[in-house]
């Protein structure tokens, strides 16, 4: 459709600019253009767009709105292009232009996307800079838990819908690898564990995360262990052999554990952590002080930021080296981000950098991407973005945590989504007197299981807090991710009876499809409206940075097609309309695969 809108859009200008010229020369003066403020329509009876430009020029021109709209929509009537897209336009209220699509242009696209492998989404043009993607960034030597898993999930999808875009995105892992919590852990790993050094699997990550405590305890306890500590940090950033066999320890077994939770949930990532950026942390202090940028306050070098309108901002300044002569993570950031727009072979080049992380961190962002700003790291339409998410919370609606009081580990909760899928899936099959093999329950469990978790947590919008709850989000109806499976299933099972579907029961795999298709009940042309919005739903995430946008238009289209075949015969019908109505079956199955793809939610021939 968004092929189509852009079509209407320069026709609708071609009428405005035609109809007012002395509007489009005053336009053309001040550097702007005119816009006939072309959407889709607010109600389904209204027709597919709208156009609220003569609203607008009213003032300007000195006209009635309505006066301009009927200006507008003769010059739009004396345009066979226009009338080859559209059926006669309609004025509404003070001045609205309501235009409805040609059927046959419509059904014609249908055809269209049945026979293209991408749905009609366009790709953006080859070549483009890439668009890094930051996110997940466990620490090292601590478990992933719950709280990394809005950042994994959020992070995955959009670089998916990025690259079904054709952005050439680095999908960049920001591990916590680096810093002063190291030399408490090098010094207690050297203490207590010995034989990890020469030992290959000597500690687990579960044995890395009690050292943590350990270490950590001791440190806030122990003044000799806090100075060793220190002189360890020393010791590790000036490339000690025995401490860096010490890091590179603590790295790779916690990397191990990571991997076993990114291939399950199957997360593509690249690991750059913390410890990259190092030697660019120099030359972060060199830059701010050549900028004039730099502060000295208290013994640190700071920069002090600036409010909207340019005067001094009551926000605490970016601290980008300490008083003792060291760097944080506000330095480390800052570093990424030079690199990341720098050009290659000094940075990768990016054009559109995104950071996903929790709320909590909007501030800090701000403040480190305004200093970024100031320094002249961010090229001329360079995009740097800071992707919030909230909380995930129990039912009772506080901080989702064990009964213990524990932050839950992300294994345990992947495992126990896992275990209710079965245990539901197992009634469900006696209930209904199935036999299954063991490896059929194993997978579905497992996929689905997997699924709902995802799609719980992108169907909700990603600003606000969500309650984390099993029942909800494994339930067989409702937005979740069992129905969208489920309506996949039930969808491509209809287009194989019907015949003309692939093996996998989606159509693009199959014959191809019909010459011209034919339909005439609402149901139909609701369902035919909606599988057209995909390529305007997948842009509008590529823009706003929201999958759950993708999530509401896949229930919606469920709900279509669920009305449309409850109330309309498909393979029953007669010809044409049974060949055009399966035909809807496929597209829907195709889209519904596709958009779950994009989510990272594969689907299933069976369940």
């Amino acid at each position: 459709m968004l092929r189509i809108a852009h079509a209407l859009n320069s026709q609708l200008l071609g009428a405005l600019e035609s109809a007012f010229p002395e509007a489009a020369a005053t336009a053309r003066e001040a550097g702007t253009a005119l816009d006939p403020q072309l959407g889709p329509a607010s109600k389904p009876e209204f027709g597919d767009f709208q156009a609220n430009g003569a609203l607008a020029l009213a003032k300007p021109l000195r006209l009635a709105p309505r006066a301009i709209a009927t200006a507008i929509v003769e010059r739009l009537a004396a345009d066979p292009d226009f009338a080859a897209l559209c059926l006669p336009p309609e004025i509404a209220g003070p001045g609205f232009i309501n235009l409805t699509l040609r059927p046959e242009l419509l059904a014609a696209e249908v055809g269209r996307r049945l026979a293209d492998p991408r749905l009609g989404v366009e790709p953006v043009a080859p070549g483009g800079a890439p668009v890094v993607v930051d996110f997940s960034s466990p620490n090292i030597a601590k478990e992933m838990h719950v709280g990394h898993l809005r950042s994994t999930i959020i992070g995955d999808a959009l670089a998916r819908v990025l690259e079904f875009r054709g952005h050439p995105v680095l999908r960049l892992n920001h591990v916590g690898d680096w810093g002063t919590q190291f030399g408490m852990l090098i010094t207690h790993l050297k203490q207590v564990a010995p034989e990890a050094l020469d030992t290959a699997d000597a500690v687990d990550l579960g044995d890395l995360v009690a050292f943590y405590r350990q270490a950590k305890a001791r440190f806030d306890s122990d003044d000799a262990f806090q100075t060793s500590s220190r002189e360890e940090v020393v010791k590790l950033q000036s490339g000690d052999p025995i401490s860096r066999r010490c890091w590179q320890l603590l790295c790779d077994q916690s990397r191990r554990e990571f991997q076993l939770l990114y291939d399950r949930l199957d997360i593509r990532l690249d690991e750059r952590g913390e410890s990259f950026y190092n030697p660019y942390l120099e030359a972060v202090v060199a830059d701010l002080a050549a900028a004039g940028l730099l502060v000295s306050d208290g013994g640190a070098q700071c920069v002090f930021l600036e409010a909207e309108d340019g005067t001094a901002s009551q926000a605490p300044p970016v601290i980008v080296r300490k008083s003792d002569g060291g760097f944080n993570y506000a330095t480390t950031d800052l570093a990424a981000i030079r690199y990341r727009f720098a050009a290659p072979p000094d940075g990768d080049g990016a054009r559109r950098v995104i950071y996903v992380t929790d709320a909590g961190q909007a501030s800090h962002f701000a403040g480190v991407f305004q200093v970024a700003r100031r320094a002249g790291w961010i090229p001329e339409g360079g995009r740097l973005e800071h992707v919030p998410f909230g909380l995930v919370q129990g039912e009772d609606g506080k901080k989702l945590k064990t009964r213990a009081g524990d932050t839950v580990r992300l294994k345990e909760l992947l495992d126990e989504a896992v275990e209710r899928c079965d245990a539901d899936l197992r009634r469900r099959l006696e209930e209904e007197g199935r036999q299954e093999e063991e490896a059929f329950i194993s997978e579905v469990a497992t996929t689905v299981g997997l699924a709902a978790v995802k799609y719980a947590d992108l169907s909700t919008n990603r600003i606000t807090n969500y309650q984390f709850s099993f029942d909800r989000m494994l339930a067989l109806s409702g937005n979740t991710a069992p129905y969208l499976l489920y309506a996949v299933v039930r969808i491509a099972g209809i287009a194989r009876k019907g015949g003309g579907a692939g093996e996998d029961g989606a159509g693009t795999s199959g014959p191809e499809a019909p010459a011209s298709l034919t339909f005439r009940e609402p149901q139909e042309w609701a369902l035919v409206r909606q599988l057209l919005q995909f390529d305007a739903v997948i842009q509008e995430v590529e823009e706003e940075l929201l999958p759950n946008r993708l999530c509401s238009y896949l229930f919606e289209l469920c709900q279509l097609f669920n009305r449309f075949y409850d109330q309309v015969p498909v393979l029953r019908a007669e010809e044409p309309a049974r060949t055009s109505r399966l035909a809807l079956c496929r597209l829907s199955a195709d889209t519904l695969k596709q958009g779950l793809g994009l989510l990272g939610i594969p689907t299933l021939e069976r369940m």
